[in-house]
C-alpha cells in the first residue's frame, strides 16, 4: 500500500475523533472514537507499529466495555477495569519495542482510568495526560493522521470544557 493511502487511512480517523469530543453524552463519545479506534487499528497495522494496533484492540475493547456497561452490569466494575490494564501490560510487552512502547501504554491506561469514573470531567482530564503520549507516539511511526488527531483532540477537549462548563462537566452519565 502506497504511503498516501496509508496516512489518507488516518486522515479519515481523524474526522471521528473531532466529533466525538463535541458529543456530550458519554455513549455517544465512546461511539465515535470506537469507530476512530478501529480506523487507526488498521493503520497502525498497515504501518508495522504493532504496539499503537495492539493498545487501540485493548481501547476498541474498553470502549465497547462501556458502551454496555449499563447492560452487563460486570463491565462497569473495577474487574474489568483491571482486566483491561492487565490486557495492556500483556499486549505492550508482547509488542515491546523500546521505550516508545510504553507511550500507548501510559495513554490507554490513564483514559481507562478516566473513562471507568463516568465522570465528564474526569474523562477529559484523562485525555489531556493521554493525549500528548499518543501524539509523540504518532509522531515517531509517522502516523500523521494520528499526531493531527491527537493535536485537534486537544484542542477540542478544551473546547468542550469552555462550551460546557467545568463545573457542568463534574457529573456522571
Amino acid at each position: 500500500m502506497s504511503g498516501f493511502a496509508l496516512q489518507a487511512i488516518g486522515f479519515f480517523g481523524v474526522a471521528l475523533f473531532v466529533v466525538s469530543y463535541q458529543l456530550r453524552s458519554n455513549r455517544a463519545l465512546f461511539f465515535c472514537q470506537l469507530a476512530g479506534c478501529i480506523v487507526f487499528c488498521v493503520q497502525f497495522f498497515l504501518m508495522g507499529a504493532y504496539t499503537g494496533a495492539l493498545s487501540l484492540i485493548v481501547n476498541i475493547l474498553r470502549n465497547l466495555l462501556l458502551l454496555r456497561r449499563r447492560e452487563w452490569k460486570w463491565a462497569g466494575g473495577r474487574a474489568a477495569l483491571f482486566a483491561i490494564l492487565v490486557l495492556l501490560a500483556a499486549t505492550t510487552a508482547l509488542t515491546w519495542a523500546g521505550w516508545r512502547s510504553l507511550l500507548p501504554f501510559v495513554s490507554v491506561a490513564v483514559t481507562s482510568i478516566g473513562y471507568w469514573s463516568g465522570n465528564a470531567r474526569k474523562i477529559r482530564v484523562s485525555q489531556l495526560i493521554g493525549s500528548p503520549c499518543t501524539l509523540l507516539y504518532d509522531l515517531i511511526v509517522r502516523s500523521f493522521g494520528g499526531a493531527l488527531s491527537e493535536g485537534i483532540t486537544i484542542v477540542s477537549i478544551l473546547v468542550s470544557i469552555r462550551r460546557f462548563g467545568w463545573r457542568a462537566l463534574d457529573t456522571q452519565q
